[in-house]
C-alpha cells in the first residue's frame, strides 16, 4: 500500500530558472513526502543546471535532461516513463510557473484514493481563473465545451494540466501512441482513461497567470487541439471496431 501512495510531480521546464526553486519549495511545503521530477528541455537560461543543484541538495528532487525543446506532451511522456520505471504509484503533472497552486496538491492526492485520474478543474464549483481577459476565457472554456460535446464525455475541464494519475492508468493508456501536444495532449489522456473504464474526478482549482515570463499558449496549440479532437473520436471508433472483431462469435448447439 505504501508504494501505491508513493507520489511524484512531473515538472516540465523550458527557461524557468526564476520560477524553479520557488515552485519546488512550494511543492514540498504543501506535500513534503512528494518527489519532484524536473524535465528540462536544455533551457538556454540554465534551468537544467539549477535543477541539478537542487537535486544534489534534496533527495526528493530528480532531473531528466532532454536534448532540446520537443513540446509539452513529449516532456510529460518522458516523465511518466521515468516515474513508472522507478515504481511510483501516483504520478502528477503541473506547470512550473505557479499557474497551478501547489497548495492544491493535497486535495488531488486525497481524491486519488477514490478516483483513478484526478483533474484540477477551473470549471467546477469553487474553481476559476485569475487575471484572464475575455478572449482567453472564451478560448479556454469554449475549448473544453467543444471537446466535451464532440467526444461525448462529462468532464468539465478537459484542457487543464494539473492532474494526478494512478500508475495503472498510465500503464493502460498505450502512451507511446499519444501524438498530441499542448491542450490536445491533456484532452487525449483524459479521453483515453474514460474510454478504458477508469474513474475520473475533478477537484476545484483557481488558475492564475504565470508569475514570471510569457504564456506558452499559441494559436497553433489551440488549432491543433480542435483538429485532434476529431482524430481522437474517429480513432476510438476504429479501436472499438477492432475490439469487436476480436470477440469470438458464440455457437449454438
Amino acid at each position: 500500500m505504501e508504494s501505491e501512495r508513493r507520489a511524484i510531480v512531473c515538472l516540465p521546464t523550458y527557461e524557468e530558472r526564476e520560477n524553479l526553486q520557488p515552485i519546488v519549495r512550494a511543492i514540498h511545503a504543501a506535500a513534503p513526502r512528494v518527489d519532484v521530477l524536473v524535465i528540462d528541455d536544455n533551457s538556454p537560461d540554465g534551468t537544467g543546471r539549477l535543477a541539478d543543484e537542487l537535486a544534489a541538495r534534496d533527495p526528493r528532487v530528480h532531473v531528466l535532461h532532454r536534448p532540446g525543446k520537443q513540446g509539452l506532451g513529449r516532456a510529460y511522456l518522458a516523465g511518466f516513463a521515468w516515474a513508472l520505471e522507478r515504481g511510483y504509484g501516483l504520478v502528477l503533472e503541473m506547470d512550473a510557473d505557479f499557474s497551478h497552486d501547489p497548495r492544491r496538491l493535497p486535495a488531488l492526492l486525497e481524491a486519488s484514493r477514490h478516483a483513478d485520474v484526478v483533474l484540477g478543474s477551473r470549471y467546477v464549483p469553487g474553481g476559476g481563473t485569475v487575471s484572464w481577459g475575455l478572449a482567453r476565457k472564451v478560448i479556454s472554456r469554449g475549448g473544453s465545451l467543444y471537446a466535451r460535446k464532440i467526444l461525448g464525455i462529462p468532464v468539465r475541464d478537459l484542457t487543464g494540466g494539473f492532474k494526478c494519475f494512478r500508475r495503472e492508468v498510465l500503464e493502460a493508456l498505450d502512451l507511446p501512441t499519444v501524438a498530441s501536444t499542448g491542450y490536445a495532449f491533456q484532452i487525449e489522456l483524459t479521453f483515453r482513461a474514460l474510454k478504458r473504464g477508469f474513474r475520473v474526478a475533478e477537484v476545484p482549482i483557481v488558475f492564475a497567470d504565470r508569475r514570471v515570463g510569457r504564456s506558452k499558449m499559441s494559436r497553433r496549440i489551440v488549432l491543433e487541439a480542435m483538429r485532434n479532437v476529431w482524430a481522437m473520436r474517429f480513432s476510438e471508433f476504429a479501436r472499438a471496431a477492432r475490439a469487436a472483431r476480436r470477440v469470438p462469435v458464440g455457437t449454438h448447439a
